[in-house]
């Protein structure tokens, strides 16, 4: 529902710019149509923005008298399809006269005029790829974000702009790695920049991705005392022993990026959603958000969990490159020789938990029995608790037994 004059953290610029917008407007919807026309007035269109991190075309801002919807936009995405969203949900170029028009119609809903979207600092400063971009006499490195259908939505290695690769012949890609493609063809179509090409490696390289690491928020501290190994009676497993002796430990909480999120309304979660449509039999539809929300922020690990989920019965070898990625994204926040606790309880934890398992899993799975047991003895210092348990697992492993559901 549309909320009305509760500006926050208005500036006197943004208050200047709402009362010359809303000056003559006193009915109850009259402000919401003079922010109509002062868009179509100043800002012009079609005009480039980002919903959810992936990049758009604006046709239109309209609105059409549903007050608690407010104004609409109706966009364009890559592909040509069309939709109709709130039109606070835009983020336009910074310093566009877009941009501030948006922020002064945000600042009237009483929202940040600015968002703070869960995207990383290079994600922000994205835009279009250009014809000069890519060097058609060359091979090129692109960062896959996305794949969908026979596209990959990608961002040129080291220049911050998007465009969407349609590979020739057979390919794989798993969003987070990095690919090397042999130009073919470069276009745009109604606006968006596409590239055509032959795709001749891929590999993943966490640190060469740029991403920001997520923030670890510190708990408290975990002392091994306070934890129920079991009755006294019972012996002491061979992995608690280095637990115990390493001594109270810090404890932390991962930073979770979920774009699209609602932290006032619980019942916005996109994972959830991903779920849903899965149980519904709508498969390809969880797969498209899953992939929405990459595109949108790379590190949102539990898409690549889920990802790995999808594919782990029937193909894990392409399930691991999922929660590799994952687990490597993850990864950049713990840095070398992290010794603190990443307890389940926490629940901004689980996404990296999961995988991790995914990722020990396939190990296994794969007749990796060594570099498993290095997967799950890690998760166990991590998560003591044990809530995922890996100590089966583990046991399992160390008895070199071969993999079982």
């Amino acid at each position: 529902m549309v909320t009305k004059h509760k500006r926050v953290n208005n500036s006197p610029e943004l208050d200047g710019l709402i009362d010359e917008i809303i000056v003559d407007a006193y009915g109850d919807d009259e402000p919401l149509w003079a922010f109509r026309q002062a868009f179509e007035d100043q800002v012009a269109m079609p005009a480039e923005a980002f919903v959810l991190g992936e990049p758009v075309t604006v046709m239109r801002i309209d609105y059409d008298g549903n007050e608690r919807r407010g104004l609409t936009a109706r966009c364009r995405r890559e592909g040509g399809s069309e939709q109709v969203i709130a039109a606070s949900d835009l983020i336009f170029p910074e310093s566009s006269v877009a941009a501030r028009y948006m922020a002064a119609y945000r600042t009237w809903l009483g929202i940040e005029p600015y968002p703070e979207v869960s995207l990383s600092k290079t994600r922000r400063r994205l835009s279009k790829a250009t014809e000069g971009d890519v060097d058609m006499t060359r091979d090129v490195e692109l960062i896959a974000v996305a794949v969908k259908g026979n596209a990959v939505s990608c961002h040129i290695a080291g220049k911050e702009h998007v465009i969407t690769l349609r590979p020739a012949g057979f390919w794989d890609v798993v969003p987070g790695e990095i690919i090397m493609v042999t130009p073919r063809r470069q276009w745009r179509y109604r606006g968006h920049p596409y590239l055509s090409g032959e795709i001749k490696a891929w590999r993943l390289d966490i640190p060469a991705l740029g991403l920001t690491p997520l923030k670890l928020n510190e708990t408290g501290m975990w002392d091994p005392k306070d934890q129920y190994w079991g009755k006294p009676e019972e012996p002491t497993e061979e992995w608690v022993n280095p637990i115990m002796s390493r001594g109270p430990r810090p404890e932390y909480e991962m930073e979770q990026v979920l774009p699209g999120e609602n932290p006032d309304d619980p019942y916005t979660d996109p994972i959830l959603e991903v779920v849903e449509l899965r149980e519904a039999g709508d498969s390809l539809g969880s797969h498209r958000k899953l992939m929405t929300l990459l595109a949108a922020d790379l590190r949102c690990l539990d898409a690549h969990a889920h990802l790995g989920n999808f594919v782990f019965d029937h193909s894990p070898e392409k399930a691991i490159r999922h929660y590799e990625v994952g687990v490597g994204i993850g990864e950049l926040s713990l840095g070398v020789g992290f010794n603190g606790v990443l307890h389940w309880g926490h629940i901004n934890n689980r996404p990296f938990l999961r995988c991790m398992h995914g990722y020990g899993l396939c190990l296994w799975r794969l007749g990796k029995l060594k570099e498993a047991e290095e997967v799950f003895t890690r998760m166990l210092w991590l998560n003591p608790s044990d809530n995922q348990g890996m100590h089966f697992l583990l046991n399992e492993v160390r008895e070199g037994k071969v993999w079982h559901e």
